[in-house]
């Protein structure tokens, strides 16, 4: 594999609430466990809470919703952007006029 990946190669990951298109890896040259992929968000209640032992960053790309980081709730909307610290529960929901939210993530080690 190299140092690109279409969204239409990649298998998407189907979980409660949302499917996960991982997309860079160490298989493209990340290093240090970096990763990113593309999430579809399609639930209106929280899906279950994510907390990983790396920080992740999120960029909304389409659609409009909330996020909860810890206990800080905020809107999401297309160019916002996010944070969840390392060892912090994160959740995203999309608003019920939106078909679903889409966000850039990536993790990255500390």
């Amino acid at each position: 594999m190299g140092y690109f990946v279409s969204k239409n190669n990649v298998k998407g990951t189907q979980k409660e609430g949302h499917i996960s298109y991982p997309m860079l890896d160490a298989n493209n040259g990340c290093k240090a466990g970096f990763c990113s992929g593309i999430t579809f968000y399609t639930c209106t209640e929280y899906s279950p809470p994510g907390r990983h032992d790396d920080q992740e960053g999120f960029i909304v790309m389409e659609g409009k919703g909330w996020a909860k980081v810890d206990n800080e709730e905020f809107r999401l909307k297309p160019d916002v952007c996010f944070v969840a610290p390392a060892g912090i529960t994160h959740s995203i929901k999309r608003d019920p006029d939106s078909e679903y939210v889409k966000v850039c993530w990536f993790h990255g080690a500390i």
